[in-house]
């Protein structure tokens, strides 16, 4: 695994110069995961058996203090393939929800809105802030609403999330496409969903996935926010939220206090699992 400095995305010429105003983004040309990435994640099933088998050593973890996590899952998934992340993070102490709105087809009507209020109804009954988990497109809801809602957001962290670039950069948006009746690629939605949270913002991803150009989970290096990082791990994308390295990662950032925030730095014996930037 890898903890990155932000690297910023190379724009193409093309894109540079058939620029029409500002209000339309420069779009980085990043190819969409190839064959041999996407036979790839037939691997999942195996990075949830080493889940099981690595089960002793994470429930070694430190505790959580209890606050509120809302798990988001990705397209065409539900709450059922988010259970063993929420599982991991309720035996560390944490109060996980699911996001209890069946199969994530998209931003279709209404959902967002739900979203919204079950952060805002989490936030008023604990009295504290929530922390944001989203695998997927469930990353993109995470990230808007700490945009809308930043004083009831603890943290973000994504799994595996396109948040950068052109929605086609992914093998996913035919079937966004067919389940929203629209079009993706409206250039002032991806400069919106680009920007980030000015909350404490993770992302993790994996450049062996097979879904998703890994380029597209890199976040941006922005002056203005603080707090957001990038971790770099190997694993597929259908088997990020099983993903052991994945999951110790995502606890050891819902430890951070906001007001002390550290990027991720693992110690000792744990830098043998991640390659940390030089």
């Amino acid at each position: 695994m890898r903890s990155t400095s932000r690297p910023a995305p190379k724009k193409s010429a093309a894109s540079s110069a058939n620029t029409p105003d500002e209000a339309t983004p420069l779009l980085p040309d990043f190819p969409a995961p190839n064959a041999f990435l996407m036979m790839l994640e037939g691997r999942a099933p195996w990075e949830y058996a080493a889940l099981l088998a690595a089960t002793p050593w994470l429930r070694k973890l430190p505790r959580g203090d209890g606050h509120p996590v809302i798990v988001f899952p990705g397209l065409g998934a539900n709450d059922v393939t988010t259970q063993p992340l929420r599982r991991f993070l309720d035996s560390l102490g944490y109060e996980t929800h699911p996001w209890h709105q069946g199969f994530n087809f998209g931003p279709r009507h209404g959902v967002l809105e739900q979203c919204s209020a079950d952060v805002q109804a989490l936030f008023k009954r604990h009295a504290r802030p929530v922390s944001l988990v989203g695998w997927s497109l469930g990353g993109i809801y995470a990230r808007e609403l700490a945009k809308e809602l930043p004083d009831h957001t603890r943290c973000v962290v994504t799994l595996g999330t396109p948040f950068t670039g052109h929605p086609r950069a992914t093998n996913a948006w035919r079937f966004f496409e067919l389940m929203n009746g629209r079009h993706v690629g409206d250039p002032q939605m991806l400069a919106q969903i680009r920007k980030t949270p000015r909350v404490p913002t993770t992302s993790i991803y994996s450049r062996s996935d097979g879904i998703v150009s890994w380029r597209c989970s890199v976040i941006e290096p922005d002056p203005s926010v603080g707090h957001s990082e990038n971790i770099e791990v190997h694993a597929s994308h259908l088997g990020l939220g099983l993903n052991p390295l994945a999951l110790f990662a995502l606890a050891d950032r819902l430890t951070q206090d906001p007001q002390h925030w550290a990027a991720f730095e693992p110690q000792g014996a744990k830098r043998w699992f991640y390659r940390m930037p030089i």
